[in-house]
């Protein structure tokens, strides 16, 4: 008889994960994840207790896929081509996981893993992108206060935009609404004193893969 193979915590993650990504959290639970990885559901529940905590524990794998995501994109890149490049990232990610983004990025956490990850503070309240609005300070010799809010701004339509695309069922091209969050980025820090001339825009938008 062969050695069975030991069901990990990692080997459910990715079951869980793989299942979000195809059906929504809805096609996530423990049966189905035995079944995906070819095993009794007792490895899943003795690992994780309940549904629940499997849930939570999901988007916290799902968050981190994120940011590695998100840190491999803005690897090595200056300020400005950063910022775009994370919007492209967030585009991406509603247009070619649209169950992964709706998770990750548009459920109420309180309903879809039943709890409050904010404990009932605004999320206006905690920031948008703060370290993103220092780089370009740095950079670009502008206030810091100067950038929050436009990097706010930027964020703010950029996840409208992405919510839209992931209900749009890609009917505007991923290129397009791309196109549109630099526009958008650019021109609000052009209100800075920030200029990016139209050859750079073309290839920070040539080296995202967008042109």
């Amino acid at each position: 008889m062969g050695r069975k193979t030991k069901i990990t915590r990692e080997m459910i993650l990715d079951a869980a994960y793989e299942l979000l990504d195809e059906e929504g959290i809805g096609g996530v639970a423990i049966k189905s994840i035995a079944s995906k990885l070819g095993c009794s559901t007792q490895p899943v529940s003795w690992q994780f207790g309940s549904m629940n905590e499997l849930k939570k524990e999901l988007l916290m794998f799902v968050g981190s896929k994120m940011q590695v995501i998100m840190g491999e994109a803005v690897m090595g890149r200056e300020a400005i081509e950063a910022f775009f490049m994370t919007g492209v990232q967030y585009i991406s990610m509603a247009c070619d996981h649209p169950n992964v983004f709706r998770f990750l990025c548009v459920d109420d956490p309180s309903k879809s893993i039943g709890e409050d990850l904010l404990e009932g503070q605004s999320i206006f309240s905690i920031g948008f992108s703060p370290d993103m609005a220092e780089l370009m300070a740095a950079t670009y010799k502008v206030p810091v206060e100067d950038l929050i809010p436009i990097v706010r701004d930027v964020v703010i339509y950029t996840h409208g935009l992405a919510v839209m695309m992931m209900y749009d069922s890609y009917k505007l091209p991923k290129k397009v609404a791309c196109e549109m969050v630099f526009e958008v980025g650019t021109r609000l820090i052009a209100s800075v004193g920030i200029d990016i001339p139209d050859s750079r825009k073309k290839a920070i938008l040539k080296a995202a893969g967008i042109s």
